[in-house]
């Protein structure tokens, strides 16, 4: 479950970040108004779990064109991009 942003902010649109690789997609969703997360909201930050290496975004929710408040958090699905440099 993503949390969605205080009631009382605007609501921003979802960007499509699925194939991005994750410093990208970090900053397409904050220029949207929005911050990624994992899935699994006791674990490590999602910049805790994709260092070192190249990480790209393979799930995210909510869908790209959904609305949710500014500030909320955008959960992700990654996996390591093997031999990338």
């Amino acid at each position: 479950m993503s949390w969605t942003g205080p009631s009382s902010t605007e609501e921003v649109t979802v960007p499509d970040i699925v194939g991005l690789i994750v410093t990208e997609a970090r900053d397409v969703a904050w220029k949207a108004g929005v911050v990624i997360a994992s899935a699994d909201p006791d674990g490590p930050p999602v910049r805790a779990l994709t260092w070192p290496g190249v990480w790209m975004v393979t799930s995210q929710h909510p869908a790209p064109g959904s609305r949710m408040r500014r500030g909320g958090s955008l959960v992700i699905e990654f996996e390591e991009v093997p031999d990338a440099k």
